[in-house]
């Protein structure tokens, strides 16, 4: 078995409708999660501002 080389450490809670607030350890900023374009229009929902979904983070993270 390999060693640990990082442990994330994330709060994640839920602002208002799809939107959620992530705090990394580590970082100041906290990231915004939400809908946008096909995804808001898949649940129909129309969110105050729109966010990069945490399907658009994986995605980026895996072809990147």
């Amino acid at each position: 078995m390999g060693r640990i080389v990082h442990t994330s450490r994330i709060h994640i809670t839920r602002e208002k409708g799809p939107t959620r607030k992530a705090l990394i350890e580590g970082f100041s900023e906290p990231v915004y999660y939400g809908v946008h374009g096909g995804i808001k229009s898949f649940y129909k929902v129309e969110p105050e501002k729109e966010h990069a979904a945490t399907l658009d983070h994986i995605v980026g993270a895996v072809a990147g």
